[in-house]
């Protein structure tokens, strides 16, 4: 800094001689002059002699007129008119490599923006293709949901109506052996003709459950001490399972079931719908009337539910 300060004066006039120079380079030396200047001769020295001396070439001698009959003189042939050539304007052709690097660069740029902008397009096409070949295969996939879930209710529909139809069967009226149709009498679950233990016909207790004692036997047996049924409903079959449901039940002094609550001890069948149809069929049970028995008396209702 001390040495700019120091020559701060110099350095300054140096700069404007500088600048003026190139200036006067510029505006003065750089550029040719138009029109260009036209050619001049040369003056020659040819001699007269192949020999000769001295410093100064001597005058010609005057030459002797001679007296010479005029003759008629022709008229020199005119000669063309000679046109001064006109210096035709140079066409200066420069080449700024500046701008054509400019160009080349401007170009680069527009091919990588279109180039980017291609894969752009391609990308989002390649995603649109993507989303719609899962919602297609999403589509499939529900259809294909709800055809097994169709399949499976029917393939159910169908094995509940077999059931069903199974249960009909079995819960049937029974017959007395005079119908054709009939396929047997008793309560039990299976084929066949139920009877009494000591034979007696037209009997309405079946099994060794009868009579109100503890029934060992399979089908619809109860427990009410010192009654006897006159009518044991037969529950419908809501399902395919099998087992046992026992019922307890209050009965009053005319016979008629009060109250019916399934499910009680001994039960092992606890299905919903297996626990509502014994309850409905034992509020439908009645028994024989006992004015001497209590005014509620308890007991059991056992239902065997079996698969033929």
């Amino acid at each position: 800094m001390d040495y700019l300060n120091k020559h701060k004066e110099g350095l300054t006039v140096t700069i404007i001689f500088h600048l003026i120079l190139i200036f006067l380079l510029i505006r003065f030396g750089f550029f040719t002059p138009y029109p260009l200047p036209a050619e001049k001769g040369v003056l020659i020295d040819f001699g007269t002699s192949e020999n000769g001396q001295g410093m100064n070439e001597p005058t010609p001698k005057e030459a002797t007129k001679t007296v010479t009959e005029p003759r008629p003189q022709t008229p020199p042939p005119a000669t063309p008119k000679t046109t001064q050539p006109v210096a035709g304007k140079e066409q200066v052709v420069t080449q700024d490599l500046e701008k054509t690097a400019a160009l080349e660069e401007i170009k680069k740029q527009e091919d990588q923006k279109r180039q980017k902008q291609m894969a752009e397009d391609k990308r989002r096409r390649d995603s649109l293709q993507r989303i719609n070949e899962e919602r297609i295969a999403e589509l499939n996939r529900l259809a294909e949901i709800r055809r097994q879930d169709s399949l499976r209710k029917a393939e159910e529909n169908a094995r509940i109506a077999q059931i069903n139809s199974r249960a009909k069967n079995v819960f049937g009226n029974s017959g007395q052996g005079t119908d054709a149709s009939a396929t047997g009498e008793g309560v039990t679950y299976g084929p066949g003709n139920q009877g009494s233990p000591d034979g007696s016909p037209g009997v309405k207790q079946y099994g060794s459950g009868g009579g109100g004692g503890e029934s060992e036997g399979r089908g619809i047996s109860f427990s009410l001490s010192g009654r006897s049924a006159k009518s044991l409903p037969k529950p419908s079959y809501p399902g395919n399972e099998e087992g046992i449901v026992v019922v307890e039940i209050t009965v009053d002094k005319y016979g008629k079931v009060t109250k019916a609550v399934p499910g009680v001890k001994g039960s092992n069948l606890l299905s919903s719908g297996f626990l509502e149809a014994a309850r409905k069929a034992a509020l439908q049970t009645s028994f024989n009337q006992n004015l001497d028995a209590p005014a509620f008396q308890t007991g059991t209702i056992t239902y065997h539910f079996v698969l033929n």
